[in-house]
């Protein structure tokens, strides 16, 4: 009966060796992914081409532009149809 109990506790034991020996084997994997993500990160960054400024603030004016005709265009037909239901509904 001794036996069977010291073999079912080197069994455990056993387990939980590998358990950490896997665990720790995960961890070093996910350590040498989140390397190679990173150098795979600062390879492409290299690649990575930025807009002069020339670009960016005649990009931005476009924007700008066409962001306040919309705002007009949407305050305008506010207006209208504010009016619209004044009549309709006084």
């Amino acid at each position: 009966m001794n036996k069977r109990k010291n073999t079912q506790q080197s069994k455990k034991q056993q387990a939980r060796e590998q358990t950490k020996q896997s665990s720790s084997l995960d961890l070093r994997s996910k350590i040498n992914e989140f390397r190679t993500f990173l150098e795979q990160s600062k390879y492409e960054m290299k690649k990575v081409t930025y807009p002069s400024q020339k670009q960016t603030l005649s990009t931005c004016g476009s924007v700008l532009f066409i962001v306040t005709v919309i705002a007009l265009f949407l305050g305008i037909v506010d207006v209208i149809f504010a009016q619209i239901l004044e009549i309709f509904l006084p």
